[in-house]
């Protein structure tokens, strides 16, 4: 089918690399959870024209100038996070707790007289903008295709009208190896399939077959676990004048950091043959680290009435240079030792491999309204809008050519819209209790929720979440000044969210000329909750 195809690859031939995330990835690196000190997360994070909260920096850095006196803290979370899933009537759960530092900063207090400038603030704060740590397990006997369906599906459809060339993939006939065939760059899962003989070609005596099967038939059960942990963390530095207590200006700089770290294993049983020892079965193993250095600007206003507060920040794109380090494994074992030789077969991605790449998030703005009953209550409001359709991947130089991942973005999200609401209420001078709501829609279109679009896999990685859920926040918590200087505060935040998980995707394109036929992937339901007990420790001086 191809003559001329061992010379094209032998002239094209550079170094290869597996693709960087589909646009679920994007959508993962780029959204943000409650955070905060625990003053904050206990009214659900609705500070945008409150202010006199170190947590602001990030949000809204007017807020800062809101200040009287210098100021400094240290916020603790104990987080545990229960992922449940229901794959086809079989039920998982899994649990997983960490406890770690997640906040710390302090203001520097500046009182100045100069032109109605009362007071010119600086602020420093260090905080966990999103807490990746989840295990989740999906187990099922009523998957209509298997892994080995999928990967054959990929391999005879990886250029749209035509499959991945025999003397390309085999490496006894390939001229490079297919893993450094810059043609085949994004093709690592064809590769390893086929390497580990998940998949086989129609037929073998033909170098220029490029059709391919599954070496299994229906399995009976299918199993998927994943491991994710890491942050996103996120240093501020902001500045903040007070104008006459009428008006507040802000500015801060993000600096931020990604560590995202996944580990996946899927399997597949098959029923054994006659004679075999066990089950036939085949696995497939990721493990992916990302880590993401980047930087971003954030400006605000608040304009004080007394008793009624107003404030509007806009948050900038985050701008990101980041690096994936990837290693995957794949095998399969024939219980029947006659039908292959050297069963059973395993193989892996080649090692020390990693991608660089660009990653920009959409930027945020943010409408606000606080009402003030003189010192004994307030109740406060944030609107956030975000357009997640703006996400894009792109190489170090800023180049997005070849990153088809940016048309599925563009397809596939749209706005998000963001509430936060909050009321606080000191019977005396030194308790307060605190109240929260913070409820996110998702940006995630229909046809992507429902995966009416096939989702690409992001190198040899194929499982992803969706949701048509908003993520939903039930806040609550208390304060208590126990000298004019020292405070302390405590909050309980209860997060939950519905979600579609996919072991990979539904496919859609069909040529029976070609032996592409349509997979399907039967989803599980992942509810995810998420439990903190956040406790702040502060001095003022």
């Amino acid at each position: 089918m191809k003559k001329i195809y061992t010379l094209i690859i032998m002239l094209l031939y550079v170094p290869a690399l597996m693709a960087q995330g589909n646009e679920v990835d994007a959508y993962l690196l780029g959204n943000r959870e409650l955070n905060g000190t625990a003053r904050s997360m206990s009214m659900g994070g609705a500070f945008g024209a409150l202010g006199g909260n170190i947590s602001v920096l990030s949000s809204n850095p007017a807020g800062l100038g809101i200040f009287r006196s210098c100021d400094a803290s240290l916020t603790l979370d104990l987080s545990t996070n229960t992922s449940t899933t229901d794959w086809s009537g079989t039920k998982s759960t899994n649990r997983k707790t960490n406890f770690t530092p997640s906040h710390a900063g302090g203001v520097l207090y500046c009182p100045t007289d100069a032109g109605g400038i009362l007071n010119c603030n600086i602020g420093v704060s260090m905080s966990r903008a999103k807490n990746f740590n989840r295990n989740y397990t999906m187990e099922s006997t009523r998957m209509p295709s298997s892994m080995g369906d999928y990967v054959a599906y990929r391999a005879t459809n990886a250029f749209g009208n035509s499959g991945i060339a025999l003397d390309a993939i085999d490496y006894d006939r390939a001229p490079i190896d297919p893993y450094n065939n810059s043609l085949l760059s994004g093709q690592w899962l064809s590769i390893l399939g086929y390497e580990s003989w998940m998949i086989s070609p129609q037929n073998e005596n033909d170098g220029n077959n490029d059709i391919y099967h599954s070496s299994f038939g229906n399995p009976h059960t299918s199993l998927l676990t994943v491991t994710e942990a890491g942050g996103i963390y996120e240093a501020d530095f902001g500045l903040a004048i007070n104008i006459s207590n009428i008006l507040f200006l802000g500015t801060s700089l993000s600096v931020t950091e990604i560590d995202y770290r996944m580990n996946s294993m899927f399997e597949n049983l098959f029923d054994k043959y006659s004679g075999a020892t066990k089950d036939d079965h085949l696995y497939l193993k990721n493990q992916l680290t990302t880590e993401g250095e980047g930087y971003a600007g954030n400006f605000g206003a608040i304009l004080n009435l007394q008793f009624l507060r107003l404030g509007i920040a806009y948050n900038t794109p985050s701008y990101y240079k980041m690096t994936d380090y990837y290693t995957a494994f794949a095998g399969t074992y024939l219980g029947n030792q006659a039908l292959q030789n050297n069963s059973p077969k395993d193989r892996e991605t080649p090692e020390n491999q990693y991608s660089e790449y660009s990653y920009k998030t959409p930027g945020k703005v943010t409408f606000s309204g606080a009402l003030l009953f003189g010192q004994t209550a307030l109740i406060s409001a944030d609107y956030e809008i975000s357009d997640y359709s703006k996400m894009r991947f792109a190489d170090r130089k800023g180049n997005e050519r070849g990153f088809n991942q940016n048309d599925f973005i563009k397809d596939d999200f749209s706005r998000q819209q963001t509430l936060k609401l909050g009321a606080e209420l000191k019977p005396t001078l030194q308790f307060a209790a605190r109240l929260g709501l913070m409820t996110q829609t998702t940006p995630m279109r229909k046809q992507l929720v429902n995966n009416e679009v096939e989702v690409l896999p992001a190198g040899t990685v194929t499982h992803f979440t969706t949701s048509d859920r908003p993520v939903t926040y039930y806040t609550a918590g208390l304060g208590y000044r126990f000298t004019p200087n020292f405070y302390a505060d405590i909050a309980c935040v209860y997060r939950f969210q519905d979600l579609n998980a996919y072991a990979f995707s539904n496919t859609y394109n069909s040529d029976p000329q070609f032996g592409i036929t349509p997979i399907k992937s039967i989803p599980a339901t992942l509810n995810d909750k998420k439990f903190n007990v956040v406790m702040t420790i502060g001095v003022k001086l």
